[in-house]
């Protein structure tokens, strides 16, 4: 419970997911504990990600399971952002702890150096939980009540030069790189949030309009971008020119959440190209899923995906070297099956390449 006027960071309900529980547990623990969360719907009993039959047997071999309907074979982590994994299933409950704990982001630099994995796994896995967590987001659906709503510019920087004379006016349109995008941010007080970047702030108004809901409050600052606005919702706005918070409208809230994606660009990431903002803004830390209990528990909630973040290729697991045999000189030799086979180096980068991520994106 928050305390009047405590902030939420301070509270015992940001403390309710702990790294030092999770790196206490056992394999077995870990594997009961990511058991229950994956079918949190049934108490822990899984369900067949193909046809999802309640009829389940249990199999000897490597802890999987064999549906009853459709004979599917299946383990804990089919069907989810971590199937055909290589890490131990406790490293990936530390990894989802240090991500969701961290107040202003997590580089995967620093989280290899967590695990003890090459930065390349903590990137990928790191752009996983980002990936969950945004599908989150947007299965909230509408926000109602009262709603702050503002755009912050990010990208697109211009360094100026080193002589005083030669320094150009970067607000002007003919000195900027076309790179810089907007995020906008529609936050309910005392509730959710909803990020998404836009090319402007004009080109957001109609994202808005889907996303709340009609008998809304919108506060505003005075952009004349939010002037349509005011035709479907009771619209109160602020010059900021004049003050930053008066009693009638503010948008505090708002702000605090670009104050935290700031931070975490200059701080954590250091840059973020534009291509890549709309994977860093939705999980920006200032970011809250149905309250400020509620973020660790849903981000814990690893559903199904049907999306690029899943470990496959064209239906195949990556990360498959090929299979050798051996020649009666004592050479070993790729196998004929093998040899007509892409090469694992060729299927990752397969993959890679229709991932909208690149390991070059993010420093630590």
């Amino acid at each position: 419970m928050n305390t009047p006027g405590q902030h939420f960071l301070l509270s015992s309900a940001a403390r309710t997911l702990s790294l030092a529980r999770v790196l206490r547990l056992s394999d077995d623990e870990a594997w009961e504990t990511f058991k229950s969360i994956r079918w949190a719907s049934t108490q822990g009993e899984p369900v067949c990600p193909r046809c999802g039959c309640l009829t389940i047997y249990s199999l000897n071999d490597n802890r999987r399971f064999k549906c009853a309907g459709c004979g599917h074979k299946f383990s804990v982590t089919s069907g989810t952002i971590f199937a055909s994994r290589k890490l131990p299933i406790r490293d990936y409950l530390a990894a989802i702890a240090i991500f969701m704990n961290g107040a202003k982001g997590h580089s995967a630099l620093q989280l290899s150096r967590d695990l003890d994995c090459q930065y390349k796994s903590a990137f990928v896995m790191a752009h996983k939980i980002r990936e969950a967590i945004a599908s989150e987001q947007t299965a909230v659906g509408e926000v109602a009540g009262s709603v702050e709503i503002d755009g912050a510019h990010f990208g697109g920087y211009l360094k100026p030069a080193n002589r005083r004379e030669d320094r150009k006016d970067r607000r002007r349109r003919i000195y900027q790189t076309g790179k810089r995008e907007v995020v906008v941010v529609m936050r309910e007080r005392d509730g959710r949030t909803l990020p998404f970047v836009a090319k402007s702030e004009g080109a957001a108004v109609d994202r808005i309009e889907a996303s709340v809901a009609l008998g809304s409050t919108i506060y505003a600052d005075e952009a004349s971008a939010w002037d349509r606005l005011e035709a479907r919702y009771l619209t109160k706005r602020i010059n900021h020119s004049e003050a930053y918070s008066t009693p009638e409208a503010c948008t505090n809230m708002a702000e605090s959440f670009f104050s935290r994606l700031r931070r975490s660009e200059i701080g954590i990431h250091h840059h973020i190209a534009g291509p890549y903002l709309n994977a860093y803004a939705p999980k920006c830390p200032g970011a809250r899923i149905a309250g400020a209990s509620a973020t660790a528990s849903n981000s814990w909630r690893l559903r199904r995906r049907r999306s690029l973040i899943l470990c496959r290729v064209s239906g195949k697991a990556i990360g498959r070297g090929r299979r050798r045999r051996r020649s009666y000189s004592g050479r070993i030799k790729p196998s004929r099956k093998a040899s007509r086979m892409p090469s694992s180096t060729s299927r990752r980068a397969a993959w890679v390449g229709s991932f909208p991520y690149s390991p070059a994106t993010q420093a630590g």
